[in-house]
C-alpha cells in the first residue's frame, strides 16, 4: 500500500463526465481511488490519494478530461494521516471525551479544515463525510479531551471562516452516550 500524503479532488456537473475523469486520473498517475460517486444536486466527485507529484498529474489529467463539466479541482498536500483514515469512514473509531463537529458548504475546504484540526491538537478524527445526503455540504467529527477539541475546532473554524464556507462549529464537552451512538 502506498504512503499517501496528498489528495486530489475534482467536482463535476455531470455524472457521465465523472466516470471519464476518474478513469483518466487513475491512468495518469500512481494514485489510489478514495471516492468516486454522485453527490447531491446531481454532481459527481472524484477523490484520489497518493504522493504529491502523482496526485498533481492525476488532477491535471482529470481537469483536461472534464470536457466543460468541471466545477472545481484542488490538490491538497502533506495531509495529516488521520484525514485519510476518516475520509468516507462508515464506522468511526471509539469516541471518548469531548465531541467536536465542523460543518462546511464546501468539500475541499472541509478537508483542509479537518487537516488543520488534526494538526492543531491531540484529537482523533472520527469521520469526514462529504456531500452525500447533505445538500452538497460536508462535515467532520472528532474526539479528545475538551481543551484539545476546542483548539482543533478553533483551527478548523478559522480555515472555513477564512474561505467564507463555515456553516457551524460545535464542541460538546460531555456528550450524552446516545449522541455518540448516532455517529455509528
Amino acid at each position: 500500500m502506498m504512503a499517501e500524503k496528498s489528495i486530489g479532488l475534482i467536482e463535476l456537473s455531470s455524472v457521465a463526465a465523472g466516470f471519464a475523469v476518474a478513469d483518466a486520473m487513475l491512468k495518469a498517475g500512481n494514485v489510489r481511488l478514495l471516492l468516486s460517486r454522485s453527490i447531491c444536486s446531481g454532481k459527481y466527485m472524484v477523490l484520489v490519494g497518493g504522493e504529491t507529484a502523482a496526485v498533481e498529474a492525476a488532477v491535471a489529467a482529470g481537469v483536461e478530461t472534464a470536457n466543460g463539466c468541471l466545477i472545481d479541482s484542488v490538490t491538497l498536500a502533506n495531509l495529516h494521516p488521520d484525514v485519510f483514515a476518516a475520509l468516507g469512514r462508515t464506522h468511526p473509531g471509539e469516541p471518548r471525551g469531548a465531541l467536536g463537529i465542523l460543518e462546511s458548504f464546501n468539500v475541499a475546504a472541509l478537508i483542509r479544515a479537518a487537516d488543520a484540526a488534526a494538526k492543531a491538537a491531540a484529537v482523533q478524527l472520527l469521520e469526514i463525510r462529504l456531500a452525500m445526503a447533505l445538500g452538497g455540504k460536508a462535515f467532520c467529527t472528532m474526539t479528545g479531551d475538551v481543551a484539545s477539541v476546542q483548539a482543533s475546532i478553533a483551527a478548523g473554524r478559522a480555515v472555513l471562516a477564512g474561505e467564507g464556507v463555515l456553516v457551524n462549529a460545535v464542541v460538546i464537552p460531555r456528550p450524552h452516550p446516545d449522541v455518540y451512538r448516532e455517529l455509528v
